[in-house]
């Protein structure tokens, strides 16, 4: 029997309004266009990619923070765009988010009892004194938390003292999806792994699913099982973890891979890394045909031509390439060591 996803994004499309000051021509900025995928329950989904690829305008679409121009995004089998104010807010209980910066997402005039249980407040949880004070002590000894914080207010702490606050707020009530928008990308490298540990713990104890989003496939790869690839508003390619990392089937996964450092020096010294020519392209005029095409060095005349959607280049490994297989012998550049 197939499992139920928590959540399913279908063909969502969201598209901005621009003008140009010089011209004052109107265009669109097609952030996302026609993105699809699941997540399971208590899965670990990623979305990776680099800046601009519309991963993070993705993550607001899914939480209910943007309205889509065009598809649906499914929570527990309801669309969020038709929920009524009741029911969104609801729905919010049970899908939380983590922001990437945990300077700005806290409140400063708020000590971290009050950050933490806001969320109770607003949905009227936990009132009970004694009901209250041993939810919030099993939420610090969850997230790390020396109780003396509590009367404290968030300049008063480290960054990834500050995103253990963030994540103790996400966790208060309970939600089944969390949404985690590159989390650890303004920490430093050493509390990188202590953040990505208590998530990967915090997960198993709640029961959690993820949705990550992040631009770095080594901090995905510590904590994710299935991997999506945007590019210009688009997903190229989609596979579970070590199918990715071992062959991947879209050329720009394939650089992208190609700057993972290998902790293994044998492997790491017959790697070449894989530079991309060019610019991203604006995603006010994106290419004709394939839109990675002005910068793979794969490029056919089909790339120019043809634009592609994902196809199942094997069981369960999706890929966006109109030229698949688009080559026939996976280089070292995209050997990743698991």
């Amino acid at each position: 029997m197939t499992e139920t996803p928590i959540l399913e994004v279908k063909n969502l499309k969201k598209h901005f309004s621009a003008r140009s000051q010089m011209f004052e021509e109107k265009s669109t900025v097609k952030a996302v266009d026609g993105v699809s995928f699941s997540v399971l329950p208590q899965e670990s989904f990623a979305v990776v990619g680099e800046s601009g690829c519309g991963k993070t305008t993705l993550g607001k679409l899914v939480l209910g923070l943007e309205k889509a121009t065009e598809g649906q995004v499914l929570f527990e089998g309801k669309d969020v765009a038709a929920m009524s104010r009741a029911e969104l807010k609801a729905m919010r209980a049970r899908m939380q988010v983590i922001f990437q910066d945990p300077y700005s997402s806290l409140n400063p005039r708020m000590t971290v009892e009050q950050i933490i249980t806001e969320p109770w407040d607003i949905h009227g949880l936990h009132r009970d004194g004694a009901a209250r004070t041993a939810r919030l002590n099993k939420l610090l000894d969850d997230c790390g938390i020396a109780k003396s914080f509590l009367t404290r207010h968030p300049h008063e702490f480290s960054g990834g003292q500050r995103q253990r606050v963030g994540i103790a707020r996400a966790l208060a009530l309970e939600p089944k999806l969390v949404v985690a928008d590159e989390p650890v990308s303004a920490l430093d490298v050493s509390i990188q792994a202590q953040i990505l540990n208590l998530l990967k713990d915090l997960q198993k104890e709640h029961r959690l699913a993820y949705l990550f989003i992040s631009h770095d496939f080594s901090v995905v790869r510590h904590l994710c099982t299935r991997i999506a690839v945007m590019y210009l508003g688009r997903v190229v390619e989609a596979a579970d973890s070590e199918t990715l990392f071992n062959d991947p089937q879209h050329p720009y996964t394939e650089a992208l891979l190609s700057a993972v450092p290998v902790p293994d020096p044998s492997i790491e010294q017959r790697r070449k890394r894989i530079l991309l020519t060019g610019d991203v392209p604006s995603p006010l005029k994106p290419p004709p045909g394939c839109r990675f095409h002005p910068r793979c060095r794969y490029v056919k005349d089909a790339c120019r031509t043809q634009d592609p959607a994902l196809a199942e280049a094997r069981a369960g490994h999706f890929a966006a390439c109109p030229v698949l297989p688009f080559k026939d012998k996976r280089s070292d550049a995209a050997l990743v060591a698991l």
